[in-house]
């Protein structure tokens, strides 16, 4: 059997299904994890210093790449109370617990899609869009949501990320200051840095 990452599309590993709680920006969550899926014993550090730093308004239009079974997004339409987020991630199984964790937690802003990166929403623009990138899929992957992300932002809309230091933040940094009007890091915690990519 090849080697089962969480950034594969169809993960053949046994499920171990798990009931998780966590407080994020204030809101406790109930969440359904399997084997299988990124983080899958609890919502990993980086996702929550992401989640506790992102600005998000009310009516924004927002987009999670690579959801996970979704603490990223589902935390997101918490703010964006009166918008909008598409949660998007390779991982069938990733999709099916989003989807179930999203009607766990009664949040009914949100759409969630299998997509190989940005595929399935081609053509369409965000206000913001967030990801904790999958690094173990390598730097060209990362690269890759950086510059599709520019494509699919409005103007003025931002991409918040997050990335370790050690695991290449400063390589990333400038490669978004390559593709950006504005990059800012917003915050680090423990090794972990955010960074705020604002389109011109």
């Amino acid at each position: 059997m090849p080697n089962q990452h969480y950034y594969s599309n169809q993960p053949e590993t046994a499920h171990d299904r798990k009931e998780l709680s966590a407080v994020l920006r204030g809101n406790t969550f109930r969440f359904i994890s399997d084997a299988g899926v990124f983080s899958k014993g609890g919502v990993d550090y980086g996702s929550k210093v992401l989640i506790e730093a992102m600005d998000i308004r009310p009516d924004a239009s927002v987009l999670d790449v690579g959801c996970g079974y979704g603490p990223i997004g589902l935390a997101a339409a918490k703010l964006a109370a009166a918008g909008h987020v598409t949660m998007i991630d390779i991982n069938s199984r990733a999709v099916e617990l989003a989807k179930e964790n999203a009607i766990r937690n009664s949040i009914a802003n949100v759409t969630v899609m299998e997509s190989d990166l940005f595929a399935a929403v081609k053509g369409q623009q965000f206000d913001v869009i967030l990801t904790n990138p999958p690094i173990r899929a390598g730097k060209e992957t990362v690269f890759a949501i950086f510059e599709e992300a520019w494509h699919h932002l409005r103007d003025n809309g931002e991409l918040w990320i997050v990335i370790q230091k050690k695991q290449g933040a400063p390589s990333a940094k400038a490669k978004l200051e390559s593709l950006f009007k504005k990059v800012e890091e917003v915050t680090k915690d423990k090794g972990y840095r955010i960074f705020k990519a604002t389109k011109a």
